[in-house]
């Protein structure tokens, strides 16, 4: 998938192509041969269609140029000490591989094509060197074109591109973060690369990540609680030039894409992917934050890729973020683009499949998995925990009271009103069910409920008072 080149990277390349280089000097000095220089001269500043026909008459040729050959340099290797023409040659290169498809192929017949390439990307730590830019262009450019999942590529070029390009995302430039942004897309063609995308997720997912936090207005500090909390961006900082965060829209909808372009391998990664970025939560809210439809068609089109590989957890997450209400409410504008209405209509069929099928047991468990618990009807449901207290107690072998001490281990700084709520269905479960209260205690549920009766907020001290009166009532019974 190509996109006209950002215009940081644009620019720099026209500046390179325009500057005068004296070959026939750098030839005399040893940096070039005859025969490099002839090759050179043959395709720079003539017309495209000439420049195809030359290079493709001479794949050979040109490979050996550039990544050298039995008996033969290649002219990054035997000019590696001008700088000004190994700038030329790559930009010259990168030319090439959009005129030429064919050459990209030639280029990863040879024995080993990234040779000269890989060690060009660690030329210099500053930014302000434009090899290591250059170079990752020309990298994504012979990955993208040839669209390669050999061994070679998928093994040992593709982590050290994507740890190179995980530096653009995360430097403050805009402009570099979308020329590395736009470069993740290119290179995610294909399941190969999309799973070692994966693989180095804390350099390549967890930026992107951060840069849509900073969209919806949330922190990456206890993101999970802000988004559950509703204390994030309003809807209206979702027009005008940019986002919360001064996120653009440019570089918001390059994101989007890249995600998307990983939500195709959603069956296999979609439950760690909302387990470590809560990602239908932060989807949902930027959903309600979307300033465009290409980008709403984006962020609709990968949840519902996530959705239908991952339906018996993801969706009662979904369902808890209230997504069914917010696509009712969109289904309310005039929107245009007829693949956005029917991935709409594809995700509410879905979601209203299983909100009519789903009991109010599936819903708490689906809030405990979710790992973030809100004033939903069951927990003050008297019913509800008369019918299901030792369901919930011996549910998978007690996952369930497992993932309820994991949530009352969190401070919960930013939203103590899960702390008062986790208290409030400890009680009821000791209340309902007291000959299993052993259980709780090795979980270490009443320890936590003691503690959590020092707290600050008041409802937390409340609900935590009120929980162990279950135990004390039980042990005055029991006397």
């Amino acid at each position: 998938m190509f996109l006209d080149p950002p215009p940081y990277l644009a620019s720099l390349q026209s500046n390179i192509r325009q500057r005068p280089i004296p070959w026939d000097g750098a030839v005399r000095a040893g940096s070039l041969t005859e025969d490099q220089l002839a090759r050179i001269r043959a395709v720079d500043k003539v017309k495209q269609d000439v420049r195809k026909q030359i290079v493709e008459g001479d794949l050979d040729g040109y490979r050996i140029l550039f990544v050298g050959g039995p008996g033969n340099r290649s002219v990054l290797e035997s000019a590696s000490k001008r700088q000004d023409v190994v700038q030329y040659i790559l930009v010259l290169l990168s030319d090439l591989l959009d005129s030429v498809p064919e050459l990209a192929k030639a280029i990863l017949q040879a024995g080993d094509p990234y040779r000269h390439f890989l060690p060009l990307l660690a030329h210099s730590s500053n930014t302000d060197d434009p090899i290591p830019l250059l170079t990752s262009t020309v990298l994504v450019s012979l990955m993208a074109g040839s669209r390669d999942e050999s061994a070679t590529t998928i093994d040992k070029a593709l982590p050290v591109i994507f740890s190179y390009l995980s530096s653009l995302t995360k430097n403050s430039d805009a402009g570099l973060q979308d020329i590395g942004v736009q470069e993740y897309s290119s290179l995610l063609y294909g399941a190969a690369p999309r799973r070692q995308f994966w693989k180095q997720r804390s350099e390549t997912v967890t930026p992107l990540v951060e840069i849509l936090r900073a969209a919806a207005g949330v922190g990456n500090k206890d993101a999970s609680a802000s988004l559950w909390s509703g204390t994030t961006g309003s809807a209206g900082s979702g027009f005008g030039g940019s986002l919360g965060g001064g996120v653009g829209l440019q570089l918001l909808y390059r994101v989007l894409l890249v995600m998307w372009q990983l939500s195709f391998e959603s069956a296999t990664i979609g439950d760690d992917l909302d387990d470590e970025y809560d990602i239908v939560l932060l989807y949902t809210q930027l959903l309600r934050l979307s300033p465009k439809e290409k980008t709403t068609r984006l962020l609709v089109s990968t949840l519902l890729n996530l959705l239908i590989h991952n339906q018996n957890t993801l969706l009662p997450t979904a369902v808890l973020a209230r997504l069914p209400s917010l696509l009712q409410n969109l289904k309310t504008r005039q929107l245009a683009d007829p693949d956005l209405c029917e991935d709409m209509d594809r995700l509410l069929e879905l979601l209203d499949e299983y909100t009519k099928t789903k009991t109010t047991f599936d819903e708490y468990v689906g809030e405990l998995n979710s790992g973030h618990l809100r004033w939903s009807p069951p927990h003050r449901n008297a019913v509800f925990w008369a019918e299901n207290a030792r369901k919930i107690i011996e549910h998978d072998n007690g996952a369930l009271l497992r993932r309820l001490a994991d949530i009352m281990r969190k401070p919960w700084d930013n939203d103590k009103a899960v702390l008062a709520i986790a208290c409030n269905d400890i009680g009821c479960l000791v209340r309902e069910v007291p000959e299993k209260r052993g259980e709780l205690e090795r979980l270490g549920l009443k320890s936590r409920v003691m503690e959590l009766m020092g707290e600050a907020d008041e409802n937390v001290r409340w609900e935590s008072l009120r929980a162990l009166g279950g135990w004390l009532q039980y042990s005055f019974d029991t006397k």
